[in-house]
C-alpha cells in the first residue's frame, strides 16, 4: 500500500474485521482507502450516500485500491437514530434507480424470503435447535413466509446499525460500510431500524417520515426479517464461537417472540 504514496505518507490499519482498510495521511491531507471495494461505490459517492470517492486504481497483483475523502466527524450514537435525517437518508437510498441498476449489472437478484431462510437453516445446529425460542422464531418464519412477499424491491443496506452512519462536522450524513448490500424488501432494513433504536409509539411518526404508512403487512414483513436477521445473526455467532455475541443476540429474540 506504501508504494502508493510519496515518502511523506503515513500508513495505519482502519481496523475492522477485514483487515482491508487503511488511513493515509499527510500535513495536508488525510484519506480513507480500501482494496477491494466493489464498483458499487462509486455509484454510492455519486450519490452522496458515503463519502467522496477521491480516485481507484488497480496494481499489478489485480487488486483495486479506492481513496475516499476521510471526514471529520462522528459515528451516531443509539439516540440519534430517531433524527428525522435518518428516515430520509434510507428513503433516498431505497429509491434510488443507479443504486438498483448498478447492483444488477454486478449480479446481484431479490433477496427474496425463502432464500434468507435458507440462510437461517444453513447455520442451525443441534444446540440452537434445541432451544424453545429459536424453535417458536424458525415456526413463525416458516408459517408467514406466504404472508411476507414483497412486490417492490430496492437497494437496502443490510446493516442499519448506529455505527455505520457518518455524521461530518459540516453536518452531512452518511451510511457506510455496505458490505452487506442487497436487493431486498425494504422491511430489510426498516425493520431492524425501528425494532432496535425507536420507540414502539413513535412508529408511525417515523414512517411518515420516510414516506409510507405503517399497515398491518408492512408491520409482519419487519417483524419477519427481524426475527430472521436476529436468529441469522445467533447462528453466525456460534458458529464462530463467540458465545456472548451469541448470547445477546438470543435475549433479542426473547422480545420478538
Amino acid at each position: 500500500m506504501k508504494h502508493l504514496f510519496e515518502h511523506n505518507w503515513e500508513i495505519i490499519p482502519a481496523g475492522g474485521a477485514t483487515g482491508e482498510a487503511f488511513f493515509a495521511s499527510n500535513e495536508r491531507e488525510k484519506l480513507f482507502l480500501k482494496r477491494n471495494s466493489s464498483p458499487f461505490l462509486a455509484v454510492l459517492s455519486a450519490e452522496g450516500i458515503v463519502p467522496k470517492l477521491i480516485w481507484t486504481k488497480r496494481m499489478e497483483n489485480g487488486d483495486v485500491i479506492t481513496a475516499q475523502e476521510c471526514l471529520i466527524g462522528r459515528e451516531f450514537k443509539p439516540q440519534d437514530m430517531t433524527q428525522s435525517r435518518v428516515a430520509k437518508l434510507l428513503k433516498k437510498i431505497h429509491e434510488s434507480r443507479p443504486l438498483l441498476t448498478m447492483l444488477s449489472r454486478l449480479g446481484k437478484t431479490p433477496y427474496k424470503p425463502e432464500m434468507m431462510l435458507s440462510d437461517v437453516d444453513a447455520v442451525m445446529d443441534g444446540d440452537l435447535l434445541s432451544r424453545k425460542i429459536v424453535q417458536t422464531s424458525l415456526q413463525f418464519l416458516e408459517s408467514e413466509i406466504a404472508n411476507v412477499q414483497c412486490k417492490t424491491w430496492t437497494v437496502c443496506h443490510g446493516d442499519v446499525n448506529h455505527n455505520n452512519w457518518l455524521l461530518s462536522d459540516e453536518g452531512e450524513l452518511y451510511l457506510i460500510d455496505w458490505d452487506e448490500a442487497a436487493i431486498a424488501d425494504p422491511a430489510f432494513d426498516i425493520g431492524p431500524l425501528l425494532h432496535f433504536y425507536i420507540p414502539r409509539p413513535d412508529w408511525e411518526n417515523w414512517l411518515e417520515q420516510y414516506g409510507i404508512q405503517m399497515t398491518d403487512n408492512l408491520l409482519l414483513r419487519m417483524k419477519w426479517y427481524v426475527i430472521a436477521h436476529t436468529i441469522l445473526s445467533a447462528g453466525r455467532h456460534k458458529n464462530k464461537n463467540r458465545i456472548q455475541e451469541m448470547d445477546s443476540s438470543m435475549g433479542y429474540l426473547e422480545q420478538f417472540i
